[in-house]
Parts: C-alpha cells; sequence; structure tokens
C-alpha cells in the first residue's frame, strides 16, 4: 500500500535492515528505539529508501524518510508514497523482491581488479603531502615486502587546487612518468576527485560565469565548510557541469594514462534543501547526482551514496577509527551487510588499521600491531581490500608477513570474488552475506561477527584483542576450515585463533574425512 505515513506492529522476533548503512552496528532494527530521519543525514555514508525484515516484510519510498523503532512498532513518514509490503517469509525473499521493484541491477561491475586484488590508497601515509616520488617509493615498497600489485589511489592534495584537475607541478613534476613507472610494475592508478571548488581561482571564475556552480537560497554561489576548508560546489544536476567534469577527467586519463578515480565527498551534509540549482534537488538528490558520475568509470570508488544500489559502484565504509570497539574495527562486518542488504553489493571496507585520520595524529594515539593485522585478516575476504599506512614501516617481521599472506589469499580467492560480482550484477545479491540471509530461521540475525562470502564460504575473523580463540556458528552441513578440519553444523565450534590465523570455511562434501562435530 502507498501512503505518506504508516505504524507497522512488529511481529515476533522481528528485525529490519536499511537505511543508512553506517546504523549497522544497530541492525537489526527493532529491539531498541532508534530514530532516523534519511533526509537529515547519512552519516557520511550510503543510505537507501529502504527497510526490510526477516520476515520478508518491506518498506520502500522514492524520496528520503524518517523512521522509529519503539515499543513493539515501526513508524514510517515521509514527503512521497510509502509502499509497505510482505513478499514471502525471509529475509532474502525481502530483498530479492525490494531489489527486483525498486532498484533492478544493472547487469556491470566496477573493474574486475577491485575484485582480484588489494587497493591502496595513499591517504592515511602522505596525508595532504602527496608526491611523484612518495607514489612511486612506496609502489616498490609493496612488492619488495611480498605484496600484490592492485590499484594505487594518489588521494587528495596530488592537484594545484579544488577543481583545477591538474598535477600539482612542484609534487609531480612528471605524471605521466610516474603512471607509466607504476603501470610498468603491476598497479593501475586512480586519483581522488571531490565537486568543490576552490573560491577565487580561475576555475572558480569560469564555472561561475558558465553558471556550473550551485547557489544558496539567495542566489548567490554556496560556499560550504567541510573537512579541507571553504569551497563552492560544482552543480552536478546540471548536465553541462557534468559535462564538463567528466572531460576533465578523462583529459588525465587521455593525458597521463589514469585508470579511475575516488570520488570523495558529495555527502547531503554538504548541501540544503534550499539551494538553487540546475534541476531542482533535495540534499540526497545533489548526492545521488554526485555519485551518477561514477558510473562513466569502471575503476571507482565512493564513500556518500544515496539511491544507487545496483550500480556499478565501489561502495567503501565511512573511515574507521584505530581501534578495535565502536567505530573501528567492530564496525566492519555489521556495516558491510547493511551495504549489502541496502543493495549496495560491490563493498570495500574502510582502509586497513583503520582510515580517520584523527586516529593516527591524536597526540595521545598509540599504534597497536595485533588490531592492524586483524584489520587486514577481518577485510581478506570481503569483496575488496584497502591498504593505506604502510605496514612495513608500522609491523615487526612476523606481523607484516601475516598482513601479506592476508593479501595474498585476497588474490587466490580473487577470481571467485569476482564470479560472485558478476553474478550480484545479474541477480542484484549481495556478495558478503548476513548468517541470516544465507541460513533463515535458526535465529542467526543478531550475529555480527562472521559473514558469508556468497553462500559456501563463513568467515569468522577475530575482532577483540588478544584472543587466541573464538567461537564460530556453523549452519547447516558440512564445512571444511582453513586448519583442515570438517564440521558438521547446526553447531557452535571453538576455534584456536592465533595471530597468524584468519577462520573461514568451504562448503565440503558430506563424507569428507577427518571431520568432526562439535555441538553446545
Amino acid at each position: 500500500m502507498d501512503v505518506k505515513e504508516t505504524v507497522i506492529e512488529l511481529l515476533e522476533q522481528e528485525g529490519w535492515w536499511g537505511g543508512a548503512v553506517n546504523d549497522g552496528m544497530r541492525m537489526p532494527f527493532g529491539s531498541l528505539p532508534i530514530d532516523r530521519d534519511l533526509a537529515a543525514g547519512l552519516e557520511m555514508n550510503q543510505g537507501v529508501p529502504l527497510l526490510i525484515s526477516n520476515r520478508g516484510r518491506y518498506v520502500w519510498s522514492e524520496e528520503p524518510f524518517r523512521f522509529a523503532f519503539e515499543e513493539g512498532r515501526l513508524s514510517v513518514r515521509g514527503k512521497a508514497a510509502i509502499r509497505f509490503g510482505r513478499q514471502g517469509n525471509t529475509l532474502r525473499e525481502a530483498f530479492q523482491f525490494a531489489s527486483h521493484a525498486f532498484f533492478p541491477p544493472d547487469g556491470l561491475i566496477p573493474d574486475p581488479l577491485l575484485f582480484r586484488a588489494p587497493q591502496y590508497n595513499l591517504w592515511i601515509e602522505m596525508k595532504y603531502e602527496p608526491s611523484q616520488d612518495k607514489v612511486v617509493a612506496y609502489a616498490q615498497q609493496l612488492l619488495d615486502n611480498g605484496f600484490p600489485p592492485g590499484a594505487i589511489m594518489i588521494d587528495d592534495n596530488w592537484h594545484d587546487s579544488y577543481g583545477s584537475f591538474e598535477f600539482h607541478p612542484g609534487r609531480f613534476p612528471d605524471p605521466a612518468l610516474m603512471v607509466e613507472t607504476l603501470h610498468k610494475k603491476g598497479f593501475q592508478v586512480m586519483l581522488w576527485v571531490s565537486p568543490f571548488i576552490t573560491p577565487d581561482t580561475v576555475t572558480f571564475r569560469m564555472l561561475r560565469d558558465r553558471g556550473y556552480l550551485l547557489k544558496d537560497r539567495t542566489g548567490e554561489i554556496a560556499v560550504r565548510e567541510w573537512w579541507s576548508g571553504y569551497s563552492a560546489l560544482l552543480d552536478c544536476t546540471n548536465e553541462e557541469a557534468a559535462a564538463w567534469l567528466r572531460g576533465r577527467l578523462n583529459e588525465l586519463r587521455d593525458r597521463y594514462g589514469i585508470d579511475g578515480f575516488k570520488f570523495d565527498g558529495g555527502d547531503p551534509d554538504f548541501y540544503e534543501d534550499s539551494d538553487l540549482s540546475a534541476n531542482p534537488a533535495n540534499k540526497n538528490r545533489h548526492c545521488e547526482a554526485w555519485g551518477e558520475l561514477g558510473l562513466s568509470y569502471s575503476l571507482n570508488e565512493y564513500r556518500a551514496c544515496w539511491k544507487l544500489a545496483g550500480r556499478a559502484i565501489v561502495q567503501r565504509l565511512k573511515d574507521k577509527y584505530h581501534q578495535w570497539e565502536q567505530e573501528g574495527l567492530a564496525a566492519l562486518i555489521p556495516c558491510a551487510l547493511a551495504q549489502g542488504l541496502a543493495g549496495y553489493a560491490y563493498i570495500c571496507p574502510d582502509m586497513i588499521g583503520g582510515g580517520d585520520i584523527q586516529s593516527f595524529i591524536h597526540p595521545d594515539f598509540t599504534f597497536d600491531e595485533e588490531l592492524f593485522v586483524r584489520y587486514a585478516q577481518c577485510s581478506a575476504l570481503f569483496p575488496m581490500m584497502q591498504f593505506s599506512a604502510a605496514p612495513w614501516r608500522l609491523l615487526n617481521e612476523e606481523n607484516l608477513s601475516y598482513c601479506a599472506e592476508a593479501a595474498r589469499l585476497h588474490v587466490r580467492m580473487g577470481d571467485r570474488i569476482l564470479a560472485l560480482a558478476e553474478k550480484a550484477s545479474v541477480t542484484g545479491e549481495p556478495i558478503m552475506r548476513a548468517m541470516e540471509y544465507a541460513f533463515p530461521g535458526p535465529g542467526y540475525e543478531g550475529i555480527q561477527d562472521q559473514f558469508m562470502l556468497g553462500d559456501d564460504i563463513l568467515v569468522a575473523p577475530v575482532l577483540k584483542k588478544g584472543l587466541l580463540a573464538r567461537e564460530v556458528v556453523v549452519p547447516e552441513g558440512c564445512w571444511k576450515g582453513d586448519d583442515g578440519v570438517v564440521v558438521t553444523g547446526p553447531c557452535v565450534l571453538e576455534t584456536a585463533t592465533p595471530l597468524s590465523r584468519l577462520p573461514w570455511y568451504e562448503r565440503a562434501a558430506p563424507d569428507s574425512t577427518n571431520g568432526a562435530s562439535f555441538a553446545r
């Protein structure tokens, strides 16, 4: 039914997922109060106007809505029609219906390299001071320390000014030679870009005169504060402005050999519903328009996104802290599962060790080698994995070898991950799946420390400091572990987890030998 406000009585043991991806640690919704307005902000990550439950029910709207769970009820209200219904009796059935009805997959995937090999982003290592020499040296050190080549991302401040899309001549004297060198080493090269334009520059004045910049309610050019200062914003709802940006990016590709782009910014927080744009848009629509630009490039990455589920866009989790709990390592799995259930199949965890720069520059910062290793292991069997802080600079030789092994594991599994991505481009299904999604019924909805890669690989990383053994919830079937042990589920298995080990299990033939059944 289509209404603009509805109250839904929750069913027994019903849990819900959806809305803002960064609420993943609070999912499934239902048992605790939560009030989230998707029009007020997405917590610097992806969002979708969708809620789905493990009882086959769904809520959808074409526009952002506000929802609240309290006292056994879900209330939803918005400016556009709210669709509420039921399709089957499981989380999977609800998702499959929503995917087909509201955001069908487009049949495309991001560049296969992003699934087959690690990504290396230079943000934590170089911050606002990247240079040609540093980038080439970082790539060589990766190879020297046993890390496989992949996509290397040159982050913020490679340019002259925001919006110029020109390499800084002092820091990057010969970009074409740098890219050629990186290509010969086996890397593809991505550049950080954003919709921000530095005021009082030649580019700003040109874009202003063409009418390509966003205006505030008074008709003046909107200059907004963001993490790097104050800037104007490209009006991405303006087709000519979007074409101008694509032209600048294509020039970087054609002139220097750049392979792709990391599209940062674009968060709804930097816009106002009252802004004046070429096509009327609310804050979330501006975010969506920024996301649509990435569809022109198969080698892409986004952190902020709205309503582009089912499209061939890489979605990275928001920056996490260098810590075990809360917005650190513990958030990776639940938030990534939330991404998949929001229709964003091409998931990238945050940078290994944490991508929030404040963690690393805080006066009381203490680096934790064990945490860094567990970050790498947790990321290894995500659809993608991404390093930033240089492992060889921060780790002892033994711990460095564990991180390199995690990277090599991802490469070994790359073709299987890519096959799941190709399947997702047709079916829309998540690559990385919640236990409840793959095995409905046994009460797995609250599991947040393990996940399924497809339906046949169970991954159970260590997420707590000093943990040398952990319990793994094994679903029905026969499963062979990375340690060679074969176990028959359903059961709870306790397994050793030395720092060298990432526990993972593959569905095995029932007659596999050397097995045992562990039940508790």
